[in-house]
């Protein structure tokens, strides 16, 4: 069952431009599996209640993260104010967009803050040392929109079965990406054994349905084996 705590902000990390990652301190141990999502209500106002995925892992046991793209709503403004020792009210965690550990290979398909789940789960993955393959499409518009880049850059590295591919609108000197949209073409060259995978698929939700009809309809997946997340209104 989800609880609600009050709890204090113990660090604020600028992620890019326009996305900030909040490090709360909670009390005891954190119960909450990679992937999940939680509440977060600002100033005792119900008016300015968000759910945001938790963007940290099981694994990092010192504090619970989330992580936001600031926009001009009156939540974002308000949450890009907050110092380290404000409080916020959180309630969590909520959501089965989680690892199945049992499945030994797994992909996913994300783009912009989307990317947030997908941080936590690799994270504890990696972590664990689990022996699953991951491979990961990863869309934006720009090198600067990437959100978590240099901590995938390190899990690469130190996992082997974990594969990141960055799919750009704009081309950028020097830096490894596809341009283009996520299509049919670019999984399977990126993804070559897809249809042993289970696809995880997490962004916008119009994004998310062009990803989910691309798996069906073009590359013959069963809905079954696609997990999604919808980013409303972020």
């Amino acid at each position: 069952m989800p609880i609600e705590i009050k709890v204090k902000i113990k660090e604020v990390i600028q992620r890019n431009y326009n996305v900030k990652s909040f490090r709360i301190e909670v009390p005891g141990d954190l119960n909450y599996q990679a992937g999940q999502f939680l509440s977060v209500e600002l100033e005792n106002n119900p008016e300015l209640k968000k759910y945001l995925s938790i963007s940290s892992s099981p694994t990092e046991k010192s504090y619970l993260e989330f992580t936001k793209k600031l926009t001009q709503s009156d939540f974002s403004k308000t949450l890009d104010n907050l110092k380290v020792g404000d409080q916020v009210t959180i309630q969590y965690p909520f959501g089965k967009f989680i690892l199945d550990e049992t499945i030994p290979k797994i992909a996913f398909l994300s783009g912009g803050i989307g990317i947030t789940p997908i941080r936590s789960i690799c994270k504890y993955a990696v972590d664990m040392n689990l022996p699953i393959d991951i491979g990961l499409i990863y869309s934006n518009r720009a090198v600067r929109d990437i959100v978590f880049k240099d901590d995938f850059d390190a899990m690469v590295k130190s996992h082997p079965s974990l594969k990141v591919a960055h799919v750009l609108c704009e081309a950028e000197p020097g830096f490894k990406c596809t341009i283009g949209l996520i299509n049919s073409t670019i999984i399977k060259n990126e993804i070559p054994d897809y249809l042993e995978k289970r696809f995880y698929l997490c962004g916008p939700p119009a994004m998310v349905e062009a990803m989910r009809k691309i798996l069906v309809e073009e590359l013959g997946l069963q809905n079954d084996k696609i997990i999604m997340e919808n980013f409303q209104g972020y």
